[in-house]
């Protein structure tokens, strides 16, 4: 007994002890910059699903019918199929609309190298199916004669959508295809749809994914033969022969599962899953949408039409009576549509491994909020490219990564020794994808990604296939290059840096410069930052390659136009102040002009008629930093950076264009339907946070709760301008005075623009070049957060409120124009308003321009001594407390 006692401790110590050995061996994380995003193949025609093949071609299919490959070693594109597809609807009225059946799906079988076979899913345009066929196909074009039509979806035509096109193979050679429920599901309102009256079947999923004698709404899984039949393999949801039912079905009760993949560990089936649009939840009717991310171990019934997410219920609605009925049970689902083919008492319903709304997720916050469109993705298996050198590291071993069409995100999910959730983080944090559709590993270990763009059904100019490849070795330094000046006369004296440069693994970096021109070298810098004196004209180029001690180097370049300087432009105010507007006062200017080669105003060798002047006045949404950081590239087109930054974020280029109709209607159709009403903007704001249907017909829009009431009135803002005719900008003298009147229907919040810029006629091998000055002038009421600095200060969640936290705390404003200003105003809040605060300009501690601080309610004033010139204006608290909302500048 006491040795089996000391056996069963010294087995405890060492299970302990390789317990700790194996948790200190876990492969650290990665650093991101190990990887490489590499760029094969853009401009893409609704790409929807590939193949890597063994030797790197890339096989790929597009919606509209071309068969595409991708050959990497000459970067060639060649269509060796075009399938004349079925891609719209026709309603029983005769209305034809976009769908989304066409080619889906293309699969070469495993033994491919043998065989030659490649199966297609696509929409014959003949008849009424969705079509799994096998083609031979040994290389160059697709011989069509070849095709064997194995199996048929049948769908109705009448209402999209929802097609699957998933397909994979099994280690046994089982053939899994997904289809979809063929089901339209935006007339209902955000819920189920099993509309059960006369005629309405293609809004009823009760007659596909809840059927089970309907092979869509399905996972389907076959075994393909040599004849082109197929046998149904043992283990899926129902025996063959039994009555009602269709033998191929492997799962059901899926609403549009997309991409598929399998374990090869465990053998385990995964796959994302499409929900519907619903935003809110509802007694009547029952929970918000989710989309999903599903796990299957073996056959079993996914829970749509009757649940959705983690086994959430609907209940049972009459569209006729607009009654709703009791709620589906999990363990029993009943389908009694009038539609249904199959059997009554279904299969019990699985929950969703992971499911998420519009808005941020409790129990997944990983996923954000906004628009979603679960895609899938592959489990990766380090054990899956024995022979691959690098691939992708060990930390992802045994991961789920994971894609989401609209959020563009990929999430890695790590999965329990019994395939099941453990956790998610995400991957590469800083890469969006745009559209991806498609996403698996190719034999070299690298992850492939196929991405569609933002947009339905069209030719989206971001469209691309990418790769994501692993570096776990050394690394090449990251070479940044710079120059004080990219152009000037005669001699000229040029600043070169590499200032940014750095080598990921700490090496030691050794610095060769060459500068060239016209591909000549002309001299050679070992320095970091050397500077160089070009003493003839013509465009020359600098060129930075830094090495490491292992050989790895890296190159980058800066080109430097020299014999020609660039003008030298001012916008001068003459009267008036160059920070502020105060609307109905006049500003005197006059513009400034001089260039070395070609003269100045002043001497009349340049003339009035050749600098351009503008005056604009943009609104409340135009973003600030777009003036501070692309002066040279500014225009009038840009008033509405902050809109287009906001919808750039969100998912509004899934389902609008600006011109062109999508899933919803342009945004110029939306601004001209809705031109002139003044109760359409809050209107608008309200249906875009809050989600919608019914007035550009049954399209449901999602909810949009996470964005602010002020970030959604932005965008409409944006949208609304879009029904006025662009104005040609008029070029004003050089010299003159302006008024900063507002227009009818402008606010006073918006900002004016003064912009001066001439181009000069170049120089003897030397381009021209453009000179410019931009002035800023913007409303004196400003929020606090609005300031240019702070220290001290704390903002509550909307940042509407400053809390004064410390002694000395400040706000600051940055290089401000003191002429004609008199006062700076500060409105606090009811009983905490500042009782006393100075201004100073240069430093926190520098001049103290104002001595006094005036109260009137929650407001404070300050009035100032006379100033000219321009500074750095600090708002000192000296006694450290106070809540303020908002500052003006008063004259």
């Amino acid at each position: 007994m006491t040795n089996i006692i000391c056996r069963k401790l010294a087995a405890a110590s060492f299970m302990l002890f390789a317990s700790t050995l194996s948790y200190a061996q876990l492969p650290a994380k990665p650093e991101d910059n190990r990887f490489t995003r590499v760029v094969l193949q853009q401009k893409l025609e609704e790409p929807m699903q590939f193949q890597v093949m063994a030797d790197g071609r890339v096989l790929y299919a597009e919606r509209k019918g071309k068969l595409k490959i991708y050959t990497p070693g000459t970067s060639k594109m060649e269509v060796i199929a075009d399938f004349a597809v079925s891609r719209e609807y026709v309603s029983k009225t005769g209305e034809r609309s976009e769908g989304e059946d066409g080619l889906q799906g293309v699969i070469l079988d495993p033994n491919y190298s043998k065989n030659h076979w490649i199966y297609i899913f696509y929409s014959p345009k003949d008849v009424s199916v969705n079509r799994l066929s096998r083609f031979t196909w040994a290389g160059g074009k697709l011989n069509m004669a070849t095709e064997k039509k194995m199996l048929d979806v049948v769908v109705q035509r009448e209402e999209c959508c929802h097609v699957g096109g998933g397909m994979l193979f099994d280690k046994d050679g089982n053939l899994y295809l997904s289809t979809g429920d063929n089901t339209f599901s935006r007339s209902s309102d955000g819920f189920t749809p099993i509309d059960e009256r006369p005629g309405e079947s293609p809004r009823d999923a009760q007659k596909s994914s809840g059927n089970t004698n309907d092979l869509r709404g399905k996972i389907l899984r076959i075994h393909p033969e040599p004849d082109g039949s197929y046998t149904i393999p043992e283990g899926n949801l129902f025996p063959k022969g039994m009555e009602g039912t269709r033998p191929e079905i492997y799962t059901m009760g899926n609403r549009n599962p997309w991409r598929l993949s399998i374990d090869s560990k465990t053998g385990y089936l995964y796959w994302g899953e499409v929900g519907p649009d619903g935003s809110n939840s509802s007694e009547l009717r029952g929970p918000m949408s989710y989309d999903e991310f599903n796990m299957a171990t073996k056959a079993g019934n996914y829970g749509w039409p009757y649940f959705i997410g983690n086994n959430q219920a609907y209940r049972y609605y009459n569209f006729a009576t607009k009654e709703s009925g009791d709620w589906y049970d999990a363990k029993r689902p009943v389908n009694n549509s009038p539609n249904n083919t199959g059997l009554k008492v279904l299969p019990p319903a699985v929950g969703a491994m992971v499911w998420y709304p519009y808005v941020g997720s409790a129990e997944f916050p990983e996923v954000l909020s906004g628009g979603r469109s679960a895609v899938g993705g592959p489990i990766f298996r380090k054990a899956d490219f024995p022979n691959v050198k690098g691939g992708f590291p060990a930390y992802y071993d045994g991961k789920w990564l994971v894609t989401d069409w609209v959020r563009g995100w990929i999430l890695a999910i790590t999965l329990d020794e019994n395939g099941q959730y453990k956790s998610m983080e995400r991957f590469l944090p800083n890469l969006t994808l745009r559209g991806p559709i498609d996403m698996k590993f190719g034999p070299d270990g690298s992850l492939y990604v196929l991405e569609y763009g933002n947009g339905y059904f069209k030719d989206n100019p971001e469209a691309q296939l990418i790769k994501i490849e692993y570096n776990g070795g050394n690394r090449k330094p990251v070479v940044q290059v710079a120059a004080n000046k990219t152009a000037g006369g005669l001699p000229l004296k040029v600043q070169l840096s590499s200032a940014g440069t750095e080598d990921f693994d700490k090496d030691p970096l050794s610095y060769e410069w060459k500068i060239t021109r016209n591909g000549k070298l002309i001299s050679t810098r070992k320095e970091e930052n050397p500077e160089i004196n070009l003493l003839s004209a013509g465009v020359y180029k600098a060129t930075l390659t830094v090495t490491d001690p292992s050989g790895a180097k890296n190159s980058k370049s800066v080109e430097i136009a020299a014999g020609n300087s660039i003008p030298d432009v001012k916008f001068n105010f003459t009267k008036g102040n160059s920070s502020f507007y105060f609307p109905g006062n006049t500003i005197s200017y006059a513009v400034s002009v001089s260039d070395k080669e070609d003269g100045s105003l002043a001497n009349k060798r340049i003339l009035p008629s050749q600098v351009s002047v503008s005056i604009n006045y943009l609104t409340e949404g135009y973003d600030m930093t777009v003036i501070a950081q692309n002066q040279s590239r500014f225009d009038a087109s840009a008033q509405h950076a902050t809109a287009k930054a906001l919808m750039a974020k969100s998912d509004c280029a899934a389902c609008h264009n600006i011109d062109t109709k999508s899933l919803g209607p342009s945004f110029r159709q939306i601004a001209l339907k809705y031109k002139g009403s003044k109760t359409a903007e809050p209107a608008l704001v309200k249906k875009v946070i809050n989600g919608g249907a019914g007035v550009w017909g049954d399209a449901m829009m999602p909810a949009h709760s996470s964005m602010s009431t002020a970030q959604v009135s932005t965008i409409i803002k944006y949208i609304m301008s879009l029904s006025e005719k662009e104005q040609v900008a008029k070029n004003r003298p050089v010299t003159g005075t302006y008024t900063t009147n507002l227009q009818p229907g402008q606010t006073n919040k918006g900002t004016f623009i003064f912009r001066a810029a001439y181009r000069d006629k170049g120089a003897s091998m030397a381009a021209p070049q453009l000179g410019e000055h931009v002035v800023v002038l913007r409303h004196p009421l400003m929020q606090v957060q609005q300031a240019d600095g702070f220290r001290g200060i704390n903002f509550n969640d909307d940042k509407s409120v400053a809390t004064v936290s410390e002694k000395g705390a400040y706000i600051h404003l940055k290089n401000i124009d003191l002429t004609d200003l008199n006062a700076i105003e500060l409105t606090g809040t009811d009983d905490a308003a500042p009782a006393v605060f100075e201004v100073r300009t240069g430093s926190p501690e520098g001049t103290v321009i104002s001595t006094a601080a005036t109260a009137d309610g929650k407001k404070r004033r300050a009035v100032l001594s006379p100033q000219k010139g321009r500074s750095n204006v600090y708002i000192v608290f000296p006694e450290g407390s106070g809540k303020v909302s908002s500052l003006e500048v008063k004259i």
